[in-house]
């Protein structure tokens, strides 16, 4: 389809309505840039938040949504007051639930963090919805059970994450007719999930015993919620987006690569049989892979940044050091026996990681834990 045609059809039809699950956080706002940049393709039809009521109220009296979600039913809810006229409030996770599955909602957009993804992502495909998923847990707990079900209900479902996202741009080059864009071809050799390095890619072992919050909340590219850049700094980020991607693509775990790519230009790789490598590359701007998915693959003019092609830049890429980031073994190891593994990792780093943004993560080995009866009291 030519680009002019896609405008048409555009500018034809009525507005996509959009369920921003986390509209508060980093993908959310982006998303919410998105919308409004859509030149009224696109509308937020549902606003979520967990605690943030105040700028939900915020953004409900800039979109005009139909209904808006509070998570925590505990919250204070004066802000509430202010909330524009045409506009439901509904409160806990299981109005969630419900709005997902609204039949007036044509894209939901799942972006909240950690494990309580798999709720909404199950909810949204099992009601038949697209689903934009910028959530990796959900996959990574859940994957096989995931993909069973958008089989079975025959939604569709669009990643999110930039790698994610590069990958199934590059896949759309081989889509034949009647297949669909996330099952890998037979003649796709690997793929190549690049990756920043964070802030510790040049740090050396001695120099990791002794990180800070601080030093880890310092990602050189990206800006993100606290819990994703630390998992960007431990690679454990890295290590989900291996399982998600295991069962976004169907690819087996040796098939699929890591690469350090300082920049953040190139987004991820596709390597075929042949010897080819197909790339997505664009600067690091989440707008442009958040509007992918919520145009459903139209190419259209956006809000995301692009290249100066008159400035110099370079493309620099090295193979990950293990050593230095062990979290990437556990993630091979995960996409490699699947089961129940994915929710052990998952759930060991999501309390690892609160712990450590609290300061009361303990540094020590298996070997100076106190004996058994004790460790458990």
């Amino acid at each position: 389809m030519e680009l002019t045609d896609q405008k048409e059809n555009a500018e034809n039809r009525a507005p996509r309505n959009i369920a921003v699950i986390g509209a508060s956080g980093s993908i959310g706002l982006n998303a919410l840039d998105v919308i409004a940049s859509s030149r009224g393709r696109l509308r937020a039809g549902v606003l979520t938040v967990n605690r943030s009521v105040s700028k939900l109220v915020e953004l409900a009296r800039r979109f005009k949504p139909d209904v808006i979600v509070v998570a925590d039913s505990a919250v204070d809810r004066s802000p509430l007051t202010d909330v524009p006229i045409g506009t439901d409030v509904l409160f806990g996770s299981d109005s969630i639930d419900e709005v997902v599955r609204r039949p007036d909602i044509d894209i939901v957009l799942l972006s909240i963090v950690g494990v309580a993804g798999l709720r909404v992502a199950w909810n949204a495909i099992d009601a038949g919805q697209t689903l934009a998923l910028a959530n990796k847990e959900a996959l990574v707990a859940g994957g096989s059970l995931l993909m069973d079900l958008l089989e079975d209900r025959g939604g569709k479902l669009y990643p999110v994450d930039s790698e994610h996202s590069a990958i199934f741009q590059c896949l759309l080059s081989r889509r034949r007719a009647g297949t669909t864009p996330c099952i890998v071809g037979r003649d796709v050799e690997r793929l190549i999930l690049t990756a920043s390095g964070g802030p510790f890619r040049t740090w050396s072992l001695a120099q990791l015993k002794n990180v800070t919050v601080k030093d880890a909340l310092k990602h050189p590219t990206w800006n993100m919620g606290s819990k994703i850049t630390i998992d960007s700094a431990s690679m454990m980020n890295k290590a989900l987006e291996i399982v998600e991607a295991r069962w976004l693509f169907g690819l087996d775990s040796e098939r699929i690569q890591v690469a350090i790519h300082p920049q953040s230009l190139i987004h991820s790789m596709v390597e075929f049989v042949d010897g080819a490598v197909l790339a997505q590359l664009s600067p690091p701007d989440m707008r442009l892979p958040i509007q992918f998915a919520l145009d459903e693959t139209a190419r259209l003019p956006g809000s995301a940044r692009k290249f100066d092609w008159k400035q110099a830049f370079s493309l620099d890429l090295y193979p990950p050091d293990f050593e230095r980031f062990p979290a990437l073994e556990l993630g091979f190891e995960v996409a490699k026996n699947g089961g129940s593994s994915g929710v052990v990792l998952n759930a060991a780093n999501e309390v690892a990681v609160e712990a450590f943004l609290n300061n009361r993560l303990i540094r020590t080995t298996l070997k100076e834990l106190p004996p058994y009866p004790a460790f458990l009291n």
